[in-house]
């Protein structure tokens, strides 16, 4: 028998099966492949009906009338409401800002917004109903872009802004602006040996969950509503959804529903004030459903940006400066958009060392489709242009794009342009170097003894080519992302442990608000619980407000946060079981005084290995239960002059090497291999983090080369508000995707993770770029490239950026020399 305390390397849950550390499978994975797993789209209710919203036909317009008097008058309608109709005076709501109304009102700032509801008791009699309500609109001039935004006389989309960021923008119409400064850019542009230009364009991308925008709002008894719910956070919604109603939060009743994707799309409400203004209306259940038509106007999408970047570099590659200017087109409502500015901002620079920066991102006011919160955050859009701009540094300065990069890849301890030091590993050349090692995919794989294998060449089985101008491009691409909410926000997220005999046996039960939208925390969780209780048989209870909040599911943060959370409560009642066990069996084994005890397998053991007693005796008919909130370090805001300060708390990294093949006589792209390397800190569940990150990539791979909302510049409508002409990468676009996961812990994160989810939706579109730069010789700055960008026929063609050299600069009080420009 080993000696109590003997040194052997145990500890708490290193022999629990199922633990962290393992690839346990999904509790839903097998329902959801088979079609069984009910999403909120799946709900019934008896004698339920169904709500239809009216949206405007036109982008911006005062609103002259509504008449609903037809719509009122048809069989099977129990109710039809506009603004005049909402209940208090709480009209507009909004994730930071409460610029959006709940029903138009005066009018309508993009098209698709929501102006009546009905009720019916079919889904066609509602929509045919909502097609009889008829407005009267007075078109308005359109803001369309930053020159009409920002004009002297331009037309404003919020008159009488009071909202914070209103005192510190140049013009109404700009939301929030984040400039930072540090060093001196314009002195240190003089030791340039070459400085490049470059402007970039960079689509507007939707999140395209699979399961559209859906809910059952249920009148209670009391007053209240019950409201089940597809969403990302339940608490923000509940803050926003009770004022509106003249509702105390604790009578409107929220619980999470089975939810098809999200990838940010689900942070801002959508349906759930319809819903529950019609139920309490009518006193009877309301379900809503949006189609894909209405879940394009239904949903905030990526932010399109403008981009202008200036990188300056010594002869030997080492940058001297970056400046930059990123303009993003926030739409109509403010939704997310200052916390994507602050993230747009600080993370301009990438993952390398530049002491010398000069930055300023800015969102807009737009009569274009409201913007916000999407995989990455701003990240995404800065990513794809510095690292076209390094690819372009690189060429001047006649080195490898990988070494250049390596040359000035961060490590723990830079400092981020905020001032901000990386206090965590920042494994930068290494990943470069781990992704540039991998083996490369084999030349002209679609060659074969019976002939081409078109399904292995751009066009697929179109049959365009059987290889003849086929050409062949390899990009590379690292990024970096923060992790969690930034800039002062008090991220924190409460889990609630039990746990108690059933059965016979010990039983944990988890209770969080955490929104499972397909990321797998429901696994982490119980992973979790098993680890740090011991105890093989866990119980995850649906998320809802009936516990406290678990934040939103967005910023890559729930295993970080909530995670930590669960962590923390399973640690207390860890420690009260022990107690317990003192009191009641210390007397029976001196080691209940003297040893390190675990609970493993079901039982209480020593470090050593020794068994004490089984759970189930010790906790007899006794429930220990706790409920706590758990907080990372503190964030602070960004300076608003500099842009100093330590605004976040973690940053991942993440690298890709794409290699693409493309028919340069029809600009048809095929993506062979997207190979990624990433450093998770830990991996909790290593084949959900693999999912995690060939999820992200191919996400990435749909903006470089397919997916954007296509809005008409001259009548701010969306083009394409459907998957036929919204195009997304299918199975048979998807590459192999060959996975190195690094493992370098963060010692302030709990068990050393890392975010993972957002990191490979950085680097994965500009690699992909940088391969058909590669292929093309083209200079492509922006996305989606598609094919009439490679066969120079594209109407919106982009001038490409520029690119000039620069001689060294000359010493004090000497003529400066002259400097040659050359396009590139």
């Amino acid at each position: 028998m080993t000696a109590i305390g003997a040194p052997t390397g145990l500890t708490q849950g290193s022999r629990t099966k199922g633990g962290i550390g393992e690839s346990t499978l999904r509790p839903d994975g097998v329902l959801k492949v088979t079609g069984e797993f009910a999403y909120s789209s799946d709900m019934w209710h008896e004698d339920m009906l169904w709500g239809q919203i009216l949206r405007s036909t036109v982008a911006h317009a005062e609103i002259v009338s509504i008449d609903t008097s037809e719509a009122l008058a048809t069989a099977g309608v129990y109710a039809v409401m506009t603004y005049d109709d909402l209940p208090t005076d709480v009209r507009h709501y909004g994730l930071e800002v409460q610029d959006t109304p709940v029903l138009a009102h005066g009018k309508v700032r993009h098209h698709g917004e929501p102006v009546a509801i009905v009720a019916a008791d079919h889904p066609e009699t509602a929509r045919r109903a909502a097609a009889k309500i008829k407005v009267e609109y007075r078109e308005l001039p359109l803001v369309t872009d930053e020159a009409s935004a920002t004009a002297p006389d331009a037309v404003l989309v919020h008159e009488n802004r009071t909202d914070h960021h209103s005192g510190h923008v140049p013009h109404p119409n700009i939301v929030h602006r984040q400039p930072i400064v540090r060093g001196d850019a314009d002195a240190a542009a003089e030791h340039a040996d070459v400085i490049v230009t470059g402007d970039y364009h960079f689509g507007m991308q939707d999140q395209a969950f699979l399961g559209p925008e859906s809910g059952l709002a249920v009148p209670g008894e009391d007053g209240g509503v019950d409201l089940y719910i597809a969403t990302q956070w339940l608490h923000s919604d509940l803050r926003q959804i009770a004022p509106v109603l003249g509702l105390p939060e604790d009578k409107v009743r929220m619980t999470l529903s089975g939810v098809g994707g999200a990838f940010g799309g689900r942070e801002d409400l959508s349906m759930q004030i319809h819903a529950c203004l019609l139920a309490l209306r009518t006193g009877k259940p309301v379900k809503i459903v949006y189609n894909r038509f209405e879940s394009f106007f239904g949903h905030v999408h990526r932010h399109p940006a403008r981009l202008h970047y200036e990188h300056g570099a010594t002869r030997d590659g080492r940058l001297t400066h970056v400046k930059c200017r990123i303009v993003l087109d926030g739409g109509a409502y403010a939704s997310a958009s200052p916390a994507v500015v602050g993230n747009a901002a600080s993370l301009s620079v990438g993952p390398y060392v530049c002491e010398d920066v000069d930055i300023e991102a800015l969102a807009l006011y737009s009569n274009n489709p409201p913007c916000g919160a999407m995989r990455g955050f701003g990240a995404v859009q800065a990513c794809f242009a510095y690292e076209a701009q390094m690819d372009k540094v690189a060429a001047e300065l006649g080195l490898d794009p990988v070494e250049f990069r390596r040359i000035n890849a961060m490590e723990q301890g830079t400092l981020m342009p905020t001032g901000q030091p990386v206090d965590s590993p920042a494994p930068v050349a290494e990943l470069l170097r781990r992704v540039k090692a991998m083996p490369m995919p084999p030349e002209r794989q679609w060659e074969s003894s019976e002939g081409a294998d078109v399904r292995q060449l751009p066009g697929g089985l179109s049959n365009t080519t059987h290889g003849e101008g086929v050409v062949r491009g390899v990009g590379y691409a690292v990024g970096i992302k923060n992790v969690g909410f930034s800039e002062g926000f008090d991220d924190y997220s409460t889990a609630r442990i039990r746990l108690e005999v059933a059965g016979g046996r010990p039983v944990v039960t988890v209770h969080t608000a955490m929104a499972e939208v397909g990321q797998g925390g429901v696994t982490v969780h119980a992973q979790i619980a098993r680890t740090e209780l011991g105890v093989a048989e866990v119980t995850i209870r649906p998320a809802d407000t009936r516990v406290g909040s678990a934040g939103s599911t967005s910023a890559s943060r729930q295993t970080y946060v909530t995670g930590g959370a669960v962590k923390h409560a399973c640690e207390l009642v860890r420690e009260r079981v022990l107690e317990t066990g003192r009191r009641k069996l210390g007397s029976h084994h001196p080691a209940w005084a003297t040893a390190e005890l675990l609970l493993e397998g079901g039982k209480v053991v020593t470090d050593g290995g020794e068994v004490l007693a089984d759970l189930v005796d010790v906790l007899e008919d006794e429930v220990v239960e706790a409920e706590e909130e758990w907080r990372h370090r503190p964030t602070e805001p960004f300076d608003l002059r500099t842009g100093q300060g330590n605004g976040h708390v973690q940053y991942s990294f993440a690298a890709h090497r794409a290699v693409v093949e493309v028919d340069t006589e029809l600009g048809l792209v095929k993506v062979i291999e997207l190979a990624c390397a990433q450093d998770v800190g830990k991996a909790l569940n290593p084949l959900s983090v693999v999912g995690q990150i060939q999820g992200g990539t191919v996400q990435g791979l749909g903006i470089a080369v397919m997916e954007e909302i296509v809005v008409d510049p001259v009548t701010a409508k969306v083009r394409n508000p459907s998957f036929t002409d919204y195009l997304l990468p299918t199975i048979l676009d998807t590459p192999a995707l060959p996975v190195d996961v690094l493992e370098l812990a963060d010692d302030h994160a709990p068990y050393g993770l890392r975010g993972v989810g957002e990191a490979p939706t950085l680097s994965s579109t500009p690699a992909v770029l940088a391969a058909v730069r590669d292929a093309t010789g083209l200079a492509l700055d922006r996305t989606p490239v598609r094919p009439e960008h490679l066969t120079g026929t594209a109407a919106d063609q982009d001038p490409p950026g520029g690119a000039r050299n620069v001689t060294p600069s000359a010493p004090p009080g000497a003529p400066p020399k002259p400097r040659s420009a050359r396009g590139t």
